[in-house]
């Protein structure tokens, strides 16, 4: 298969050649992305996560074909998303693990939070203001997430256990929930969640449309616990690990390849 080492794919290269072969006759197909860790490399300084090169170019070129639906399920603010991807102007981004929708054409929606949890939340962003934590805070809908990324590592152990104690004091309730990621924590709400935006593209899309989804974090499980049995789930990650993916692609150069796969199977 041109583009992907078949000797490189750790998992089940089968399903993988045969989705290709289902993309190819299928009338409409969705590619759904996570960003950070699976389009672009962790950075400490998270303004400077660019995706990798060749990304931005190949998911323009999958979009003008206009048979792909292409959409970001990611963990940040889809505003910060949409501008590290530019200048592409015609993708759908989810942010805040599904809180936020934008879709290509600037219109975005929010969904609510009931005021008892967004009453903790806000407790819980008091008490990062007065443990010292505010510089590797980041505020956004239904969630905080602290970041330990480049730190030492008794620093990192240090500044997760004191954020456990605290955001634990607060009494947290079950519509919050503690999501460890690569290079820090964060509260937020249960739902929703990646693997509910999945249930509704899937919802919204043709039964016969093929669909993907590539992600790397344990918070793009719940993405692919939805989209096992209906769709391709592939982790993207330099080192294996437990997972409902079907498929392993280690990035970068076997990202490039199954865009580049995508692209010539959606062209043919």
């Amino acid at each position: 298969m041109p583009g992907i080492d078949e000797k490189a794919v750790h998992s089940d290269s089968a399903q993988l050649l045969n989705f290709f072969d289902r993309l190819s006759e299928a009338p409409a197909s969705a590619l759904l992305l996570d960003y950070d860790g699976t389009l672009a490399p962790f950075q400490t300084d998270r303004d400077r996560a660019y995706p990798y090169p060749k990304v931005i170019p190949l998911l323009e070129s999958i979009l003008r074909g206009g048979k792909t639906r292409v959409v970001i399920i990611s963990g940040r603010r889809a505003a910060e998303v949409k501008a590290l991807l530019s200048p592409l102007d015609s993708l759908e981004v989810w942010g805040a693990h599904g809180l936020e929708r934008m879709l290509p054409d600037g219109s975005y929606r929010q969904v609510s939070i009931d005021p008892e949890t967004a009453d903790l939340l806000s407790k819980a962003r008091g008490w990062v203001n007065e443990a010292g934590l505010t510089s590797q805070a980041e505020i956004k809908p239904g969630g905080i997430a602290i970041h330990w990324r480049g730190r030492a590592a008794a620093e990192r152990e240090r500044v997760e256990a004191r954020t456990r104690e605290g955001w634990a004091a607060l009494g947290i309730n079950p519509e919050l929930k503690l999501l460890p990621f690569d290079g820090g924590l964060e509260l937020r709400v249960t739902h929703p969640d990646k693997g509910d935006a999945v249930s509704t593209i899937i919802e919204e899309s043709n039964v016969h449309s093929q669909i993907a989804y590539l992600g790397d974090d344990l918070t793009d499980e719940d993405s692919f616990r939805v989209l096992n049995g209906r769709g391709l789930t592939v982790l993207v990650r330099p080192e294996y690990r437990d997972t409902l993916a079907r498929v392993w692609l280690c990035p970068p150069h076997e990202l490039i390849g199954f865009l580049e796969q995508w692209l010539s199977r959606v062209s043919a």
